[in-house]
């Protein structure tokens, strides 16, 4: 199981936060670009899966999968929306964006009076905490 990086948006849409552990392939692009292109995406799939459902989604949009990797979808009530690939094979990811979300983001942002609501991540500690958490997960593989 590999998780291969990670990408926290606020609820306007911009890039809050990446992280990125076993990717092996890059896109060719700067990761602003990256992240405005995977934003648009999300916003595309979630308006297709909710528009497209023959049932009332209480969940929504969670994941999908290629042959290659997944993309994990969380997004918190108040709009912050985390995505994570993976392998094939990992489990529990959603578990693990729920912990990122509860004992990472809202512990060192959103109890920290210097971070402003929206702005790019800059704090060491909750680097450090995320890089920890990822790394003991049974989800990575190094």
């Amino acid at each position: 199981m590999t998780i291969h990086n990670l990408y926290m948006f606020d609820r306007h849409g911009v890039l809050m936060y990446y992280g990125e552990w076993n990717r092996k392939r890059q896109s060719g692009m700067t990761i602003e670009e990256e992240a405005k292109l995977m934003y648009g995406m999300l916003y595309s799939i979630k308006s297709f899966v909710n528009r497209m459902s023959p049932i009332d989604v209480q969940e929504g949009f969670q994941c999908y999968r290629t042959s290659k990797y997944v993309l994990n979808y969380f997004e918190t009530p108040s709009g912050i929306k985390f995505v994570m690939n993976t392998d094939l094979h990992s489990q529990g990811v959603r578990e693990l964006l729920q912990q990122i979300n509860s004992q990472i983001y809202i512990e060192y942002c959103v109890k920290n009076p210097a971070y402003k609501s929206g702005e790019t991540i800059q704090c060491e500690l909750f680097k450090t905490k995320l890089d920890e958490l990822v790394k003991q997960s049974p989800i990575f593989k190094s």
